[in-house]
């Protein structure tokens, strides 16, 4: 799906340079350059909390789990029903890859 970022140079640079990864160490060594260990720490919340949504579990489930704020957890839900698809996509591919 296209969106305003599609339209920034540096950004639709940084998903291709992204792209390029192959490997987990090559992406530990991509985003500690580019990330603070917080931000990092932030996206993979994210992702955890993406998870739980689509298992069903709660916020008050989430919150514990990870920590996360209700805000967060509200927000990423928003995302998943209304959003781009990008959770979806990979939390589908990541299923698909362990199954």
């Amino acid at each position: 799906m296209i969106n305003a970022l599609a339209e920034d140079k540096e950004i639709k640079a940084l998903y291709e340079a992204i792209l390029t990864l192959e490997t987990v160490d090559e992406c530990y060594g991509f985003f500690e350059d580019l990330c603070t260990i917080k931000e990092i720490q932030s996206i993979a919340q994210r992702l955890e909390v993406a998870k739980m949504l689509k298992a069903g579990e709660t916020y008050q489930a989430i919150v514990k789990a990870t920590g996360a704020s209700t805000a967060t957890i509200s927000r990423v839900n928003h995302c998943l029903n209304y959003g781009n698809g990008g959770y979806n996509t990979v939390l589908k591919r990541l299923e698909n890859k362990y199954d």
